[in-house]
């Protein structure tokens, strides 16, 4: 897949998320075998570019190419502006957020609200698209509600604006995360448009990845959060494509592995405070369906500095290893074995 100069080394790209997709979870998930990570979305306005979170978001130091920033807002003349900010710090290609359900995000017309506007749309496609050098490329969803999908008209406004692929996740701004995504919009989409279409939405196994690549024949998936504690999922995808085989499941001691450096890359990223509280999701996430990992997770919360949370995560992921349990999933459940 090629957007703008960059290929792709395969059709795995992993979602923005608020909260998760820092610079840690990107630089992670490309590792294991993620193609693209996009950023976290940051606003267009310009008296957030100087607080600590935004110059945290906008931290590429170090990170595989190509470095993808998402932006959001629902100006076109501050959306240019914050594109041409993130370019200049490094983003080599610049993600449009018109997909976001959240009602903090919809409530100032920005993210999926903007599906509503379409002639809003294309002013801020324009504006961004002639703004920067660098690729452009946007998110959506297949409408406001199951009665206004327009995600076929959006993606045409979208191609004549110069942008340069377009990622849909399978549900409305309405639906929110509710119910099941669907793929009849994307594979419309798809068969509507010249530029590269990515599909999103309810993709949490290869076999899943497949399947929705054969039926939308989309020209690559977007992973969001089947990857969160289980950063492995795009190495199990690109091989199930590669070979029609499924990976075995890591084991505890790869998965200790991953989750202990993970950690660290979190306490350097954010320092202790900060690091020790974000770092508690990721914890639970990873260790979801273990055995005693209750129990775990309500102690893990309590903790306070680096050496407690480090101290207690190896020493619940030795007793697991020396009862010499494997990961395994059954029925979409992480069990140990």
């Amino acid at each position: 897949m090629q957007i703008g100069s960059y290929t792709l080394k395969n059709k795995l790209i992993v979602a923005p998320m608020a909260g998760v997709t820092d610079r840690p979870f990107r630089q992670l998930c490309k590792r294991m075998g993620a193609a693209m990570a996009v950023s976290e979305m940051v606003s267009s306005n310009s008296l957030l570019w100087g607080s600590e979170k935004t110059r945290r978001r906008a931290s590429h130091d170090g990170e595989v190419k190509p470095i993808s920033v998402q932006i959001a807002g629902a100006d076109p003349v501050m959306m240019a502006k914050a594109a041409q900010y993130n370019a200049a710090q490094g983003a080599e290609i610049i993600d449009i957020n018109m997909g976001c359900p959240a009602k903090k995000i919809c409530n100032v017309m920005a993210g999926s609200a903007l599906l509503k506007d379409e002639a809003l749309v294309g002013k801020i496609l324009d504006a961004v698209v002639r703004a920067v050098d660098v690729p452009v490329t946007l998110k959506i969803r297949t409408g406001w509600d199951i009665q206004n999908k327009n995600a076929v008209h959006v993606a045409h406004i979208a191609e004549d604006a110069g942008v340069q692929a377009l990622a849909i996740h399978g549900r409305t701004r309405a639906c929110a995360y509710q119910g099941q995504a669907e793929y009849d919009t994307i594979a419309m989409v798809k068969a509507a448009v010249r530029i590269p279409v990515i599909a999103n939405g309810d993709i949490d196994t290869p076999e899943k990845a497949k399947q929705v690549l054969d039926y939308t024949h989309a020209d690559a998936v977007m992973i969001g959060r089947a990857a969160q504690g289980r950063p492995w999922i795009f190495r199990e995808i690109d091989h199930f494509l590669a070979t029609g085989k499924r990976l075995p499941p890591p084991e505890v001691t790869e998965i200790h592995h991953v989750l202990m450096h993970h950690l660290h890359e979190l306490y350097a990223f954010y320092g202790e405070y900060s690091g020790v509280r974000i770092a508690r999701k990721h914890i639970s996430w990873y260790t979801r369906g273990l055995v005693g990992s209750a129990a775990f997770r309500h102690a893990m919360n309590q903790l306070q500095t680096i050496e407690a949370q480090l101290s207690a995560t190896h020493t619940f992921f030795e007793q697991l290893a020396d009862q010499g349990r494997r990961l395994a999933y059954i029925q979409d459940e992480v069990i140990a074995v």
